[in-house]
């Protein structure tokens, strides 16, 4: 007989385990499917190792600051690498039992170990069996793309996947895609001593669309690592064993190569192609994002496996719509966050908000601060970079950012904020901005914007009339 339940699950990552929460407050009549290794891709092999990686690259380079500062015994500093990636497993499986402390320990008998595929859109075949459910969430993440004919070089070719399993890490590397991860792990590997080359067939790097900011991005990583830009990256066998990479007229050998040219959605193995479902390229169904849910199914596709926003506060976000909706049969919409990503790169490279791509061609006035001179990140020794701020030329409401700036990951939370509440550039200079910080160079970009909205305030810019009744002529 078929096991019956109101809402099944795939897939047991950031996506599945937020829609789990709300699965639960309505019904105790779900599953969760999972094949897999468990424990969430963030964990595992994404934002958490590395990020650990990154802070043991970041306190390691330091030491070029120590002699300045007074402090000496900095040259004599070494890396053992070994033992820094056995500290990054360490931390990371900490992480990992973290999530498997939770809700997954809590599962018993709904979880089910075991590969899914649809029969009919209610109907799951499993490795023995099959089952029915009312709804399904198809929450099965994604995996790094790795071309076919690199495969052949085995274990020379890796990804993140690999990368933090090593037993030490080589002496020289080629990265082949500079988005977040690329960026990322390319400057980390450079500061522990891993002789990088970054390969990027696109002119910009991070996700970014603003050149001014792409040039300082690209400029600052540059300072650590060659990065190649505008062509793509060729695979070859080079000398000694090493694998040879070009790309245009450039040249190098390199012992390993890490790919981080993106990621594929998880769903080539579900028989989604079998229930006459629009699918785009990678296979993913047409899906609204407001609801999650495949119009006219009882699907829904939340994280990385609708390959929209592959970021983890978004999966955990369309797992919860995904799962609020799938378990009470409905197609409530939710308001999505504001646009935000960063890349823990020094300095950080952030977007909040609506692409420069798309405001480029609005009417919009643009205000921008340089971090050369900035008194707190000169103390810190990041002084270099530049954020870029858009707001609308009527009435200076904000409309998004982008920086290569340092502490730029919570400027990026402080303009994700101020857009996604409707703020005008007037709000934001009325706040307080204490002396002295990171975020006190911002008001240079907020004041140029405010000399060229059309709605001039009279008073100063970066004051409030206490009395209402107090409104002078701004001066002519």
């Amino acid at each position: 007989m078929e096991r019956e339940v109101d809402v099944a699950i795939i897939g047991a990552g950031t996506a599945g385990l937020f829609a789990l929460r709300q699965v639960k407050r309505v019904t105790d009549s779900y599953v969760v499917i999972d094949a897999g290794q468990l424990g969430t891709t963030c964990a595992r092999v994404g934002c958490m190792p590395s990020k650990v990686m990154i802070q043991a690259a970041e306190d390691y380079h330091q030491r070029y600051a120590l002699a300045d500062e007074g402090i000496g015994g900095g040259a004599q500093l070494a890396l053992h690498s070994p033992r820094a990636l056995d500290y990054v497993r360490q931390m990371r499986d900490s992480f990992v039992k973290h999530v498997m402390g939770g809700p997954v320990s809590k599962l018993g008998d709904k979880l089910i170990r075991s590969h899914a595929r649809f029969r009919a859109p209610g109907v799951i075949e499993l490795d023995v069996g099959a089952m029915r459910a009312k709804r399904v969430i198809v929450a099965t993440g994604s995996r790094p793309v790795v071309p076919q004919a690199w495969q052949a070089f085995g274990d020379r070719v890796i990804t993140t996947d690999q990368l933090f399993e090593q037993p030490s890490l080589p002496n020289s590397m080629a990265v082949l895609g500079l988005g977040v991860i690329g960026l990322e792990l390319g400057q980390a590997l450079a500061r522990l001593g891993v002789e990088v080359t970054g390969v990027e067939m696109q002119e910009r790097v991070g996700g970014l669309g603003d050149a001014t900011v792409n040039q300082a991005a690209v400029e600052a990583m540059r300072e650590e690592f060659p990065i190649w830009l505008g062509e793509k990256a060729q695979l070859a066998e080079g000398a000694d064993g090493r694998i040879q990479v070009s790309a245009g007229e450039k040249t190098v050998d390199v012992e390993q190569v890490l790919v981080a040219a993106g990621r594929q959605p998880n769903v080539d193995g579900l028989g989604l192609d079998t229930l006459g479902l629009e699918l785009d390229a990678r296979g993913v169904p047409t899906y609204d994002s407001q609801t999650m849910k495949v119009p006219g199914t009882p699907i829904y596709i939340a994280g990385d496996a609708n390959a929209e926003l592959p970021l983890q506060h978004e999966a955990r976000d369309e797992g919860q719509i995904a799962g609020y909706n799938a378990a009470r049969g409905t197609e409530q919409r939710f308001r999505r966050r504001v646009p935000l990503s960063i890349v823990f790169s020094q300095p950080n490279v952030v977007t909040v908000g609506e692409s420069w791509d798309k405001l480029a061609k609005e009417d919009v006035v643009v205000g921008t601060c340089w971090f050369d001179g900035d008194q707190r990140s000169r103390i810190k020794h990041a002084n270099r970079g530049v954020a870029r701020i858009y707001a609308d030329r009527r009435d200076g409401r904000l409309r998004g950012a982008s920086m290569a700036a340092p502490d730029g990951e919570h400027l990026g939370h402080l303009f994700a904020l101020a857009v996604q509440q409707d703020l005008t550039v007037l709000d934001l200079l009325r706040m307080p901005f204490y002396h002295p910080t990171i975020e006190e160079r911002v008001q240079d970009a907020l004041r140029e914007i405010a000399g060229q909205v059309e709605e001039q305030p009279a008073q100063p810019a970066d004051l409030e009339f206490l009395n209402a009744d107090a409104h002078p002529q701004a001066a002519e």
